[in-house]
């Protein structure tokens, strides 16, 4: 679909009069759509709320600055410098054109007061902070302007502007909201099955059930260094406890994950060390068998707390929490309150038990 982009052209007027030509012509040859105060007879307030309108509608900002300020409004600014500062504020791509050697235009087209040249020249400063491109006469100045917009163009494509007959018709208007609707429709039931307990889970080892887990791990006894593997048995709803903060930043690596299950085990492992060890305290190095992580990895995903994510750079997978995983996580973390078992006491008092009556004595 062909586009048409508009293009705000911003300077003063009668000095810069054939370097405007020039550039309303280079935007012209290619297909762009100039702005500029030609359209704007005067300067007044309701004039410039239209200035501002037309800018909004602009694509692309230009400004070209040669030896004039150009005539102030009531804030001691120039509107020229005025329609630069809003082109800013609207993150509009804006790019400066300033005369390469100012000292070579004619006095006629210069400002006459040292006040004026120092705000031109603080006003040129200000155009250095974003693109800023020089010109030595109106013809380099539309051939630079020519390559510039192109180069915009390619790298920061505006809205711009195209046909009314390239526009989408009520038909395809009309399968495109369908369309949009049924994409909604099915991300919200794969919402609903992500956070649904997936079909034969309830078969699934989980919660305070245990399994015994093998550790594989390295001390120093006798002024030795001894390694082996212990098997320790640990609850699957600790463990997921444990895997939780890296899970909640984003997707885990089988890395994080691994290091976060050590870091949280790492007492229990050294108790079981030395009860079955004995005498073994100084324990160097801790780490969950691949066997055991692999064990751990697949049951949470088949029980749906987890899903595999993106692929990294490296190559290697990652994990992150399913909606039935965070709401699992949030009670496994949440703090229930004590109010509210306070309030159901007292609003179901114990019953009070009766008295037997004494049989009487035959």
């Amino acid at each position: 679909m062909e586009k048409r982009y508009q293009v705000f052209v911003s300077s003063t007027y009668e000095d810069l009069r054939e370097e405007r030509q020039e550039v309303i012509q280079a935007l012209l040859e290619l297909d762009c759509i100039p702005s500029g105060m030609e359209l704007f007879p005067a300067a007044d307030e309701d004039q410039w709320s239209l200035i501002k309108k037309v800018i909004d509608d602009c694509d692309y900002y230009l400004v070209i600055i040669g030896g004039r300020y150009g005539s102030l409004g009531d804030d001691g600014k120039s509107y020229t410098q005025m329609e630069y500062e809003y082109a800013l504020s609207k993150g509009k791509p804006i790019i400066a054109f300033l005369h390469a050697e100012p000292g070579k235009i004619e006095s006629a087209k210069t400002e006459k007061t040292e006040h004026g040249r120092g705000k031109l020249e603080a006003f040129r400063e200000m155009a250095r902070k974003k693109v800023v491109r020089t010109f030595s006469s109106p013809k380099e100045l539309g051939s630079v302007v020519s390559r510039s917009i192109i180069h915009q163009i390619k790298t920061k494509p505006g809205i711009g502007w195209i046909r009314s007959n390239e526009m989408v018709d009520g038909k395809a208007a009309q399968e495109i909201l369908r369309l949009r609707v049924q994409i909604e429709q099915l991300q919200e039931e794969l919402h609903d099955a992500a956070a649904t307990t997936p079909p034969g889970a309830e078969s699934l080892s989980q919660g305070d059930e245990k399994h015994l887990f093998q550790f594989e791990i390295d001390f120093r006894r006798d002024g030795k260094e001894w390694g082996g593997t212990i098997g320790v048995e640990l609850k699957w709803d600790t463990l997921f406890y444990y895997m939780c903060p890296p899970l909640d930043e984003g997707a885990a690596s089988d890395t994080k994950i691994d290091e976060a299950l050590v870091n949280a085990t790492r007492f229990t492992v050294s108790k079981q060390v030395e009860l079955e060890r004995a005498g073994t305290t100084n324990i160097t190095v801790v780490r969950l068998s691949q066997t055991s992580l692999q064990t751990i990895l697949t049951q949470f995903k088949a029980l749906g707390l987890i899903n595999k994510s993106e692929i990294n750079r490296t190559g290697k997978r990652s994990w992150k929490l399913t909606p039935l995983g965070e709401s699992r996580m949030n009670s496994l973390y949440a703090i229930p309150s004590k109010l509210s078992r306070r309030s159901e006491a007292i609003e179901s008092p114990p019953k009070k038990a009766r008295r037997k009556k004494a049989s009487p004595k035959r």
